[in-house]
């Protein structure tokens, strides 16, 4: 399976992506990171930009938690940024500076995983070891006619035991890169196109016809829907109010809008902290926004205010923001959306 894979991947895979060139474990290390639940197509931006800012482990392990949390703004899953972040400092204290050539340093790391520390390891020194990602386990379970959904701990150990067994003896980069690829172009979760899949004639998906059935789905459940209520407060000069979140949770440490679980609990923050008539305030259209584990129902209150009372003014948690800096600050991406459509 490895010689087709690799074969098909010189003709087919992809090797212009901004973290090959070069190829350092910093850059590897980032790139998969941001890959984790997002796209290459939406990743390649962001890492140019981010490797742009804080171009080696050193520069992220000493910058500002606000600063990550700016450069990750819109990529969404921010414990990615924080993990990163808190890894980075980590190998500065402990691993002098560099990312450790080992899979259990890694994996004790925060954000690596067994499959992205594999990842790091195969692309950033060529060593064997096999990944897990959602496009390989897609792929395993076709070609091997594995049932059962792949996040169960039974299903998923026997997915281990299988991506180690095809491990080749060199090339582990491409390898790696290679099963990554097949999975996100060719044997795609929807239409795959098994006409010209170069694994066809020992797929068991394609030949007992279970292509649709394979991987099997987890098992759904209705998501929950929450509602909140965020305030859009803005002063005399036309700046935004923004509110630090808590260090923990959803979002945690972004900066976001002042938020409530409903309008009693909202005028009630609003009288003890702002000077204006929070009866003026004007209900703007609802904004759905989905989670892994829940919905959420933001409904957003605008209302102009003449400042802060004087007794909070050098509240840390609270700033005032003009509009020209939200590019430049680590926002949600409903918020974020909330403000652009505000001005436009």
């Amino acid at each position: 399976m490895a010689g087709r894979l690799l074969a098909w991947f010189d003709r087919h895979g992809r090797f212009d992506l901004p973290w090959q060139h070069p190829r350092t474990p910093y850059r590897v290390w980032l790139s998969e990171i941001m890959l984790q639940q997002t796209q290459v197509s939406v990743v390649t931006g962001y890492f140019d930009r981010f490797i742009k800012a804080l171009p080696d482990l050193s520069a992220l392990a000493h910058a500002p938690q606000d600063d990550v949390l700016a450069l990750w703004s819109g990529l969404g899953y921010y414990a990615r940024a924080r993990n990163l972040h808190a890894a980075a400092k980590l190998c500065a204290e402990h691993h002098d500076g560099d990312l450790p050539r080992d899979l259990d340093a890694l994996v004790a790391l925060p954000g690596i995983g067994r499959s992205t520390a594999g990842a790091i390891l195969s692309q950033a020194w060529g060593d064997p070891a096999p990944i897990l990602d959602g496009n390989v386990k897609r792929v395993l379970c076709r070609v091997f006619g594995i049932d059962g959904w792949p996040g169960m701990p039974v299903v998923e150990k026997r997915l281990w035991s299988i991506a180690e067994t095809l491990l080749p003896q060199t090339r582990l980069a491409d390898w790696t890169q290679a099963q990554m690829d097949f999975g996100a172009t060719l044997c795609t979760r929807a239409n795959p196109a098994c006409a010209i899949c170069p694994l066809q004639d020992v797929c068991v998906a394609r030949i007992e016809g279970r292509i649709g059935e394979l991987p099997a789905p987890k098992p759904g459940k209705a998501l929950p829907q929450r509602e909140a209520l965020m305030l859009i407060v803005e002063d005399a000069d036309g700046r935004v109010l923004l509110w630090r979140r808590p260090p923990t949770g959803v979002w945690a440490s972004l900066w976001s809008l002042p938020q409530h679980e409903d309008i009693i609990e909202a005028q009630a923050w609003f009288e003890r902290h702002l000077d204006g008539d929070f009866a003026a305030a004007r209900a703007l259209p609802a904004l759905d926004h989905g989670f892994s584990h829940y919905r959420l129902r933001i409904q957003p209150h605008l209302i102009a205010v003449n400042g802060p009372r004087a007794a909070i003014g050098d509240n840390p948690d609270l700033r005032w923001v003009d509009r020209a800096e939200l590019t430049a600050i680590g926002l949600p991406a409903p918020v974020r959306k909330l403000l652009q459509e505000l001005t436009e």
